[in-house]
């Protein structure tokens, strides 16, 4: 029997080394297929006023049985790969500018004493952060505006479509929230999902229950553990929500209704990302990466079904990520590597090389369009740069943070530095000693093409 342990603080499943030694499945697989596109509701009150943060206090779920942390990862041997891709590090962080070109620098370092950061989203001049107590804060212009706090704690993840914000509990629930028109930093709760319309209706159906312990049952559509990762499709049509209860989730946003519940994998599920048009990848704490296609039926009706398993590896996968251009894909793996595939026509992967730049596990990615972000458990932040012939290179590492960088967020600014011809992006990490950081990093104009 395998023993795998949770982390309360990372927010990851990983390996315990005491337990069973699972079975080496080799270090990549990957398919040149062709692929075509064709709880109980909680009561809450509906409304939530702006906080009062001289009365919040930090909580955290000390009974959990998941104490191993994922920057604590099995170590595993340098596997040689002819993939393999050289990242030489050329850490211009702290450079002069000499050579007319503007440096990384951090702008701001956002701290107030609510909890350690687990999560974050950006939108236009919006900045919300959750942690492990019930608060989720808004930062406008990296100024405190207001915030709004739900009935349970540790937010572990943020996701924001138009108006409505939400976010991802430890008690397996997703909370809706929309902001108010009328007076500024006040969010009202919405919804809860499952909606107590979709739980009544499912519950009177005995196949719509799923065992999940000797004796105890649950509704299908669900969520019986906490909630790890969300992401929109593209076109913003499906919320996916994946959980430590080993399943994937498909909701519609334009009725909340839950159309999906997968069976992903064989254990927790740590990360999810949607791109590639109609494909979604979950990453999970079995060391598999998974490739689900959506599809419609004859009937109208939309359905995910696996087109291929990616990786297989005895690390957990923490983290995935796909660029703005929707070419690349990204994951970040308990051992500190981020592996990569590049997508080729009719939605053919293949493997594009190993970024080698953390000492300990990958904790969150961000990618933009040849930038991607990885924020790591050894409190720092590597900034990639995919070269024009696919190769990365690590341009710096963003330092500073005293705790694992959790999360973290970037947007490239509209405003272009013509003069140096340069790109200019705002990063922003959240980390497990409280604070968000926000960067400055910039990217020369040349190198942003689209690529192959």
């Amino acid at each position: 029997m395998f023993s795998w342990m949770k982390s309360e603080q990372g927010g990851a499943m990983v390996a315990d080394p005491s337990g069973f030694h699972r079975p080496r499945f080799g270090a990549l697989l990957h398919s040149d297929r062709t692929s075509f596109c064709s709880s109980n509701y909680d009561g809450e009150d509906s409304t939530s006023s702006p906080m009062n943060y001289a009365d919040s206090t930090t909580t955290s779920n000390a009974s959990s049985p998941y104490l191993m942390s994922p920057w604590n990862p099995v170590a595993s041997p340098y596997n040689k790969s002819p993939w393999l891709l050289s990242s030489p590090i050329h850490d211009n962080t702290y450079g002069d500018g000499n050579d007319g070109h503007q440096q990384n620098s951090l702008i701001k370092s956002l701290v107030r004493e609510e909890g350690n950061i687990y999560s974050l989203a950006v939108s236009a001049d919006f900045l919300y952060t959750g942690t492990d107590s019930k608060n989720i804060r808004v930062w406008k212009n990296l100024r405190s505006h207001g915030g709004f706090k739900s009935s349970s704690g540790l937010v572990k993840a943020i996701v924001i479509s138009g108006d409505k914000i939400f976010t991802g509990h430890q008690d397996g629930k997703i909370r809706v929230w929309k902001s108010s028109q009328k007076f500024s930093g006040y969010h009202k709760r919405i919804g809860t999902l499952p909606t107590f319309k979709d739980y009544v209706k499912n519950s009177t159906n005995p196949k719509n229950y799923v065992k999940i312990r000797r004796h105890k049952k649950t509704l299908r559509i669900k969520h019986f553990d906490a909630i790890s990762s969300m992401t929109l499709d593209e076109n913003q049509e499906f919320l996916y929500s994946c959980s430590w209860d080993k399943t994937l989730k498909v909701w519609r946003l334009s009725d909340f209704k839950c159309l999906e519940s997968i069976q992903a994998h064989d254990d927790a599920v740590n990360s999810v990302v949607a791109g590639f048009q109609c494909f979604v990848f979950t990453g999970s704490a079995d060391g598999t990466v998974k490739m689900w296609r959506r599809e419609t039926t004859w009937e109208g009706k939309t359905r995910h079904v696996l087109d291929r398993i990616l990786l297989k590896q005895d690390n957990a996968v923490t983290a995935l990520a796909v660029n703005s251009w929707s070419t690349v894909l990204y994951c970040g793996s308990s051992d500190g590597v981020v592996n990569l595939w590049e997508r080729f026509p009719k939605n053919n992967l293949r493997h594009g090389g190993m970024l080698r730049g953390h000492k300990l596990a990958v904790l969150c990615l961000a990618a933009g369009k040849n930038l991607v972000f990885s924020g790591s458990a050894d409190k720092n932040v590597c900034v990639w740069k995919r070269e024009v012939n696919g190769s990365h290179t690590c341009l710096s590492v963003l330092t500073g943070h005293t705790g694992p960088v959790k999360c973290i967020a970037a947007e490239q600014d509209q405003e272009q530095e013509e003069i140096y011809k340069q790109h200019r992006w705002t990063v922003y990490t959240g980390s497990l000693d409280k604070s968000v950081k926000v960067w400055r990093v910039y990217s020369r104009s040349g190198d942003t093409r689209r690529g192959k």
